[in-house]
């Protein structure tokens, strides 16, 4: 019997970003630019609400550089891990903001890492 339903995904991406915290801005303005033209205004409490795919939230998403250029989007809500079709929703938001150069959805390797 195969035991696939735990499995989380994550979004592998590249961009010329020399920092986590520079990709971290490229994933998150886009949205957050679209949210003040729609709402007329932003708090930080808003990255909850922002909504990028069906069923996840801006501010349930961390990115972590891999290599240089190469960074891991993930969920940081261990109650809410990403999906394959989740994922695939924000690859698809990704893809229309043009801000990361190349995006696979790819399952998440669970290390200790992880867990801290």
């Amino acid at each position: 019997m195969k035991m696939n339903k735990g499995c989380e995904y994550c979004l592998i991406v590249e961009g010329a970003y020399l920092t986590e915290s520079e990709a971290e801005h490229a994933l998150r303005d886009p949205f957050i630019e679209d949210w003040v033209e729609q709402t007329g205004r932003f708090r930080l409490h808003n990255m909850g609400e922002i909504e990028i795919a069906p069923g996840v939230a801006l501010g349930s998403l961390g990115i972590v550089m891999l290599d240089e250029r190469l960074f891991e989007i993930a969920s940081v809500d261990p109650e809410h891990p990403l999906t394959e079709h989740k994922a695939k929703g924000i690859a698809e938001a990704l893809r229309r903001q043009d801000m990361f150069d190349e995006i696979a959805v790819e399952p998440r390797e669970e290390s200790e890492e992880d867990q801290l």
